[in-house]
């Protein structure tokens, strides 16, 4: 059961990385946008490349072709972040993060489209399941218990998920040609690199980058350095975890994250409201609990089945 433990720490860090985003959103970036913490992310990504060169001296021995695929998993991570930023900016962190449920749900579409996996009953069952959690999540409850459709949210969390489930399965495929650590060190490579672009060609991602450091530069940098080091640990942990355990049972941990991102906003609200709030009134509590609940059900049944 070491694995469970080694996988569960690794989903603690993920719900830590989606407060501090949240609050870097809401404190230092809100009037810079999305773009400029998406530099950030993207660009500090440098200094987890020496750690994969470390642990694997040949990371530069990758075939050619697999280094063109992983650039395209480098630049579907950008469209990830940049879609789940867009989302976090205007909508609370655990409600954002609950869409994240349906990206096992798009791997399996991808899977029988493109690899011609096949589908069984039990797991379209629980792919229906996972959509009606979400479903009860993009409903917002205003102050006259009326619902209002989260359409932004939506559209822009199920391009996220999709992102995300494109680029795992194909990093999946060359990092079982390669190894992981070869794969990581392009992928963030790649990173690095998309993120050096978009600085030197789009304008208003640049100014507004370089006016976040000159005005909040000691505290910008290091709650971003902090937020990529606990993003980067939590990859490697989930990493070793594969290692102990089979892959199914390791994501399937993973949705314990909402439960993270959720207790966390709860204790930051009550305690420290000052650096972020989020809706714990009675009825918003209930649903997300109810949410959480529904979807972790699903993703419990996909990976069992």
């Amino acid at each position: 059961m070491v694995w469970f433990f080694i996988a569960l720490f690794g989903s603690f860090l993920y719900a830590l990385t989606n407060h501090i985003d949240k609050i870097l959103l809401e404190k230092y970036f809100k009037e810079s946008g999305v773009g400029t913490l998406l530099l950030f992310s993207s660009l500090l990504s440098i200094f987890a490349l020496p750690f994969f060169f470390l642990a694997d001296r040949t990371v530069l021995d990758v075939d050619g072709v697999h280094i063109i695929v992983l650039s395209v998993v480098g630049i579907l991570n950008i469209l990830v972040l940049w879609c789940y930023l867009l989302a976090l900016k205007e909508e609370e962190a655990s409600v954002t993060i609950v869409f994240y449920q349906l990206v096992p749900v798009f791997g399996l579409i991808l899977g029988y489209f493109v690899l011609g996996e096949v589908l069984t009953q039990i797991k379209l069952i629980a792919m229906a399941i996972v959509i009606l959690g979400t479903t009860i999540i993009s409903f917002e409850i205003d102050v006259e218990n009326k619902f209002k459709l989260r359409r932004k949210t939506i559209v822009l969390m199920l391009a996220a998920s999709f992102f995300w489930a494109l680029g795992s399965v194909i990093f999946k495929a060359v990092a079982l040609e390669e190894n992981v650590w070869r794969s990581l060190f392009w992928e963030h490579l790649m990173l690095v690199l998309i993120g050096i672009i978009i600085f030197a060609f789009i304008r208003s991602y640049r100014n507004k980058f370089l006016l976040a450091i000159r005005n909040n530069s000691k505290a910008i940098l290091s709650l971003n350095i902090l937020n990529e080091s606990l993003f980067i640990f939590g990859n490697i942990i989930f990493s070793f975890a594969y290692l102990l355990a089979p892959i199914a049972l390791v994501l399937l941990v993973d949705s314990f994250q909402p439960i993270f991102v959720l207790t966390i906003g709860i204790f930051l609200t009550i305690f420290f409201p000052k650096i972020t709030v989020e809706k714990i009134q009675t009825k918003h509590l209930w649903q997300k609990i109810i949410a959480i609940c529904i979807t972790g059900i699903g993703t419990y049944l996909l990976f069992i089945s």
